[in-house]
């Protein structure tokens, strides 16, 4: 049979995540620090609300936006962490984890050959769902010297008339980086300028450990211009529950219901129920998460200082992405080699994209014993490289 595939299909590469992940998973003994799943069990409460929907026999779908009184507890949770206003009827969508929504948000807003702005290093779908959209992504590559920040001249400069969306991965998967309200303010500036639309991927918003998260959508003239992207995987440990969602004008919003009317239906609905209960009474569950996490996040950093390792400091997410230029290997030859030698998975800086060269992403998604373990392992393999190369 002539021309089997897509050719866009076939040209997208693999999640450089899911290799190491999939290597690892067949390794005895190995120890991974490469997936971003909290290593907590979803909150009792919340698993509890689940089985009772079970029980009640809530098994049919919901609305294709998702269940009413779910997306009236969002909007409630968006005003009192963000300040900001929403329609439950005509501007929340509730989705299949937050990559549903960052793909049919895309489609929504995309027509062929209009330029998609993808910061990076960066979360590994946007660049794909561009793509297949129809978009062109136009990549800004991110710098340490500015914290992994976006800039205002780094986004005027990549700026064309052809320009219709930028995507803005804060706080940052790989990086921990964050967005603090003045740098906000100064692209917010750019972006109203030039009219173009903003899609804020905003799933670590609850895990930031320098201040309190702030949105674009709370900067003067931008909610309407901003697809919002969140869910309950990272701050409420819940992964598995496949659950998201998006905020944003209507006028964009009815086209992604209508996409996700066709491709998914509805979310889950024991899931949405579960997440009811998650908004209204899980702000304590969130914190004492929160604050393990910072305890992990200032041990791996007191930990590259002790073994001289380069690391710019996170203050968001559950990531670090120290700096290995020093070793003279790619990111992938240093990831490739201590996971045989020393049976530690980490990810390649390359894994979210070409100027992650040179780092590497070490999640602390995972117990402080698991981290010291590894992070030992690490700070030998770096002894002994440094002692190969005198």
């Amino acid at each position: 049979m002539r021309d089997l595939l897509s050719r866009q299909a076939v040209n997208l590469k693999p999640s450089g995540i899911r290799k190491f992940f999939d290597i690892v998973s067949e390794m005895e003994d190995a120890l991974s620090l490469g997936v971003g799943e909290p290593d907590f069990d979803t909150p009792w409460h919340i698993r509890d609300e689940g089985i009772y929907s079970l029980e009640k026999g809530r098994t049919f779908y919901t609305s294709n936006s998702g269940l009413k009184e779910l997306r009236e507890e969002i909007c409630h949770y968006m005003k009192r962490k963000q300040g900001v206003t929403y329609d439950p009827l005509h501007e929340v969508l509730i989705t299949v984890g937050g990559s549903e929504a960052i793909d049919i948000g895309l489609r929504a807003v995309i027509n062929p050959g209009d330029e998609v702005l993808i910061p990076q290093p960066s979360f590994v779908s946007y660049e794909p769902c561009a793509i297949m959209a129809g978009g062109v992504p136009v990549i800004i590559e991110l710098k340490a010297e500015n914290e992994f920040r976006l800039t205002a001249k780094e986004l005027e400069d990549a700026i064309t008339d052809r320009t219709k969306i930028l995507i803005l991965p804060f706080p940052n998967n790989p990086t921990g980086a964050i967005m603090e309200r003045k740098d906000l303010e100064e692209i917010a500036e750019v972006i109203r300028r030039h009219d173009i639309l903003v899609m804020s991927d905003e799933i670590y918003a609850e895990l930031t450990y320098k201040e309190k998260h702030v949105s674009i959508v709370e900067i003067e003239g931008m909610q309407e211009r901003t697809i919002l992207i969140n869910g309950f995987s990272k701050a409420y440990a819940m992964t598995g529950w496949r659950l998201g969602y998006a905020c944003g004008p209507r006028v964009i919003l009815e086209q992604m219901v209508k996409l996700h009317q066709f491709a998914i239906m509805c979310a889950p609905t024991t899931s949405q129920y579960a997440a009811v209960e998650a908004l209204r009474n899980g702000d304590p569950d969130v914190l004492e998460m929160r604050t393990a996490y910072n305890q992990r996040r200032r041990y791996l950093m007191h930990a590259f200082q002790e073994m001289g390792l380069e690391c710019f400091e996170p203050f968001g997410a559950f990531y670090v992405f120290p700096c290995i230029k020093e070793f003279g290997m790619t990111s992938e030859e240093f990831a490739n080699r201590f996971l045989e030698e020393e049976k530690v998975a980490v990810v390649p800086g390359t894994a979210f994209g070409d100027c992650g060269e040179g780092y590497l992403r070490i999640s602390y998604a995972y117990s402080l014993d698991n981290l010291k373990l590894a992070i030992g392992k690490l700070a030998d393999f770096v002894e002994r490289l440094r002692a190969e190369k005198k």
